[in-house]
């Protein structure tokens, strides 16, 4: 899974500097070729545009030894847009993320980390109906919310007040038509990372295709996406022999999926999808998963607003034959107490182990500052979403309190 984490993550890393990887370092080149195309053409520029994060975050645990951390982030952007010529407008973003995070241990000692990974760098030649973005971007598609079968290129937490996710090295292509249809395309090369409810990660020195059309229909839209890959499933294939292991080289991975979502008085979408890898290595080479939703807003007080989605994930020899399931079910309730703050609710249950998790917000909003307290009481062992990084950070019962600036 990506390295970033919006909330600590559950291991400590060892203290001292960060160690970029090779996916940083290519990361880094991305970065500085966006700055140098940004860097001649701001002169010309239309608008050139310097914004950012920055965020402060304690969290700690009190069933257990109270051992608190505190995170310091900063996401600075620079922005830029050429004036249009010709009918196409050419513009950009660069960015990094920098973190570092302080344990302090029971002991009376203290452990340090820090990072810093370009977040952003792409570049977008637009018309009013065509589009082209090229580099390290985000991409991400679907109509569910809470439990998201179509996250295929993000890991958005939806427990996360700063929805922070990293990208993707991307060709995206996009054409819009005039019924307010979309069709996408696009080609990826030297991802690495795992990346929502992936089983393996993906083979960084192969390139990944897919596309996908969105439609309106009736009184919604419905959407199909494909994408192709390599999948590393060395980590998963069983060795033939222990004594002389050999290794397992990436295999053919294709992906299925559609959504849709409508308005029928109340809000109702489904998403799914099914993924498989051509391995006869993996006892189960084809996984599956949909989502069904629904939300309302009732007239009471302010507006309460009640989303609530089921969502089964599950795993098999075949395409459709029964295999190993796993169903979840979550309800999400937001009320607005007035005009700067508002509470929501997330409440999680896994029908194989009975678990439940919960989470409760209070968030105060100002024009540009964000002050959020989040109380969570969840099992030691999180299988809401055992794939995110950031999962292991609300075991337990404890709290969060975040402070966000966007200058």
């Amino acid at each position: 899974m990506p390295s970033m984490c919006v909330f600590p993550c559950g291991g400590r890393a060892d203290a001292g500097g960060p160690k970029p990887s090779g996916a940083s370092m290519r990361a880094m080149l991305a970065l500085a070729a966006v700055l140098l195309v940004v860097r001649p053409a701001a002169s010309a520029a239309q608008g050139v545009k310097i914004h950012g994060l920055l965020s402060l975050l304690g969290s700690g645990r009190v069933d257990v030894t109270f051992e608190p951390s505190v995170s310091l982030r900063a996401i600075p952007v620079l922005d830029f847009s050429l004036a249009p010529a010709g009918g196409v407008t050419v513009d950009g973003e660069a960015s990094f993320n920098a973190l570092g995070t302080v344990w302090f241990s029971a002991d009376d000692s203290t452990q340090t980390s820090g990072d810093i990974d370009p977040y952003r760098a792409w570049l977008r030649f637009a018309t009013p109906r065509v589009e082209a973005r090229a580099g390290l971007q985000e991409i991400s598609f679907g109509s569910a919310t809470l439990f998201r079968p179509l996250m295929w290129f993000d890991s958005l937490d939806p427990r996360d007040p700063l929805q922070l996710t990293e990208g993707v090295y991307a060709l995206l292509l996009r054409y819009y038509t005039k019924g307010n249809a979309a069709f996408s395309a696009w080609a990826m090369y030297g991802n690495h990372a795992q990346r929502g409810w992936d089983i393996a990660p993906p083979d960084a020195d192969t390139p990944e295709f897919g596309g996908r059309v969105q439609v309106p229909l009736f009184k919604g839209e419905f959407g199909a996406a494909y994408h192709h890959r390599n999948a590393d499933i060395s980590a998963l294939a069983p060795p033939m022999d222990p004594a002389a292991p050999v290794t397992v080289k990436p295999v053919p991975e294709n992906r299925f999926g559609f959504d849709g979502k409508w308005d029928v008085g109340v809000g109702v979408w489904l998403e799914a999808a099914v993924v498989h890898q051509d391995s006869p290595l993996l006892p189960a080479p084809f996984q599956r998963a949909v989502t069904v939703g629904v939300d309302y807003t009732f007239g009471v007080g302010n507006g309460l607003t009640a989303l609530a989605e089921h969502f089964r994930l599950d795993s098999s020899a075949k395409a459709f034959t029964r295999g190993d399931a796993q169903n979840f079910s979550a309800l999400f309730l937001r009320y607005p107490l007035g005009l700067l703050d508002e509470l929501t609710g997330i409440l999680y249950y896994d029908w194989r182990s009975g678990d439940v998790s919960r989470f409760v917000t209070w968030k105060r909003t100002y024009d540009s500052l964000a002050f959020n307290v989040i109380l969570f009481n969840n099992p030691d062992q999180v299988t809401v979403f055992p794939g995110q990084v950031s999962s292991s950070s609300f075991a337990g019962t404890g709290f969060q309190v975040l402070l966000s600036y966007d200058f």
